[in-house]
């Protein structure tokens, strides 16, 4: 990367010893883990937090929106933040927020308090989460060792998602809904503990200024546009209160592209959207992550709302779910240097649309087997094998000292594919079935029609992947300063 001063510099590395790749690689999964695990942990908590703490419906919404708007507003400048003054830094104030705001929120005694702790947490998820694959790779050499790492890191965040329905109804039957949060304190204490010790230091290249306008705007409009999306499912499509902060939303980001491009030091420089992996995986990423993302949502509904499961049933109904997208990350790298990351990706997403497919079949009294284990197999064995490439191509293609940026910006794609997903499939299931009071048959039809929407999603994105992915991951003589 070309900095300031117009010197080309590799990652900066502090001298000391290096520590053993695995335990690197392990520290920088546990906190992905915790990152990606509080995204849907506290959904089977939120009866009870309404009932302990009387909230409002529109309350409770919150307490799943504060974490979303401020993990997905704050990612970029989180990413940047690790390249410019340490990913070790950033990878301990952001694991040490969280594990603030757990404890705050796991204590709560009214409404905005917990509110106020959900923000926070999600502000110490961005600033951690892109810290998490850039000491990753920066500790694992390019080649077969590093795409094994980059699929431990999706796995472990994968299955962190998967897991959040099984891990928050364990939680919430044997204990209460305040352990969904305050877990996260012993666990983010010995992961600190562990990160202090073992991790060493590294950035992008030599200090320079924080890009402060762009950081704002990007913030601003990424953190609007996840709030507006929010408002779809209470205010519809069309309300005022969902066209304001969309619009508003789309508005700060193309302003934010105009002040990059004349910022001499920006905080994403537009070169990295001309590299053609970089600008591809994003896009690959938010598309199929509007499919995937909403997968276990709607499968938990159908199992509880339909099938009569309770919460902690309908979580280990998932588990051979949770453990297929583990499967397929930790698969796909076997498969790289045979097909290439652009075909393995593509074949990973046909597969999860086979598995969207058969689940749009569904019926008001499916079997378990037929209706829930073999279809969330395939979604999930699929979503495995294609978002490991995915991130290979995006960090592969960028130079060392935009690593944290990159990270920021694919974490941010997932992010904002899967809550827009989430809004649009919600509103074609409420459209089909009239609402969650309808009976189980309706519910039936609106949850099917999902899944069939998904699917088609699906075929498309792998279409676009097949058309757009570099066929090879580009070269590290090949890649260009995004300074240049």
């Amino acid at each position: 990367m070309l900095e300031a001063s117009g010197t080309s510099t590799a990652p900066r590395i502090s001298p000391r010893r290096t520590p053993p790749t695995w335990l690197v690689v392990a520290i920088a999964c546990a906190g992905q883990f915790l990152v990606v695990l509080d995204v849907s942990v506290v959904n089977v908590a939120l009866p009870s937090m309404r009932t302990d703490l009387a909230l409002s419906a529109q309350g409770l919404q919150w307490v799943v929106n504060a974490y979303a708007i401020a993990f997905a507003g704050f990612m970029l400048l989180g990413g940047r933040a690790g390249d410019l003054y340490g990913r070790k830094r950033m990878f301990l104030v952001g694991l040490g927020l969280f594990t603030l705001a757990s404890l705050g929120g796991g204590l709560a005694q009214d409404g905005w308090q917990l509110l106020l702790a959900r923000a926070v947490q999600g502000l110490g998820a961005a600033v951690l989460a892109p810290s998490t694959l850039t000491l990753l790779t920066a500790a694992v050499p390019e080649g077969a060792a590093r795409a094994r790492a980059i699929a431990t890191w999706t796995a472990v965040g994968a299955g962190g998602g998967a897991a959040g329905g099984l891990v928050g109804g364990a939680l919430v039957d044997g204990l209460s809904w305040r352990w969904v949060l305050l877990i996260n304190v012993p666990v983010g204490a010995v992961v600190l503990a562990g990160a202090l010790l073992w991790l060493i230091e590294s950035r992008g290249g030599l200090r320079r200024r924080l890009d402060l306008p762009g950081a704002l705007l990007v913030t601003t409009g990424l953190a609007t546009l996840a709030y507006g999306i929010s408002q779809t499912e209470s205010e519809g499509w069309a309300a005022t209160a969902t066209l304001v902060p969309l619009l508003a939303g789309l508005a700060l980001l193309g302003l934010f592209l105009l002040v990059e491009a004349r910022t001499a030091a920006p905080l994403m420089p537009l070169g990295l959207l001309r590299l053609r992996s970089v600008a591809s995986a994003n896009v690959a990423m938010l598309v199929s992550g509007s499919s995937m993302f909403s997968m276990w949502f709607f499968m938990t509904l159908y199992a509880q709302n339909v099938l009569g499961y309770s919460p902690l049933e309908a979580g280990l109904a998932l588990v051979p779910s949770s453990l297929a997208v583990v499967l397929g990350s930790k698969a796909a790298p076997r498969f790289l240097p045979v097909l290439g990351a652009r075909n393995v990706a593509v074949l990973g997403t046909l597969v999860a649309a086979v598995g969207f497919g058969w689940q749009s079949t569904m019926t008001a009294d499916g079997g378990y087997l037929t209706a829930i284990m073999i279809p969330g197999v395939l979604m999930m064995l699929g979503a495995g094998m294609a978002a490991t490439p995915l991130a290979s191509l995006a960090i592969s293609g960028a130079a060392p000292g935009d690593a944290g940026l990159v990270s920021g910006l694919i974490n941010t794609s997932r992010t904002m594919g899967g809550s827009l997903g989430l809004a649009v499939m919600s509103t074609i299931a409420a459209s089909r079935s009239g609402g969650e009071d309808a009976d189980p048959a309706a519910l039936t039809d609106g949850y099917a029609l999902v899944f069939r929407t998904a699917s088609a999603v699906l075929v498309v994105a792998a279409l676009l992947m097949w058309l757009w992915l570099p066929a090879k991951s580009p070269k590290p003589e090949q890649r260009a300063s995004s300074t240049d």
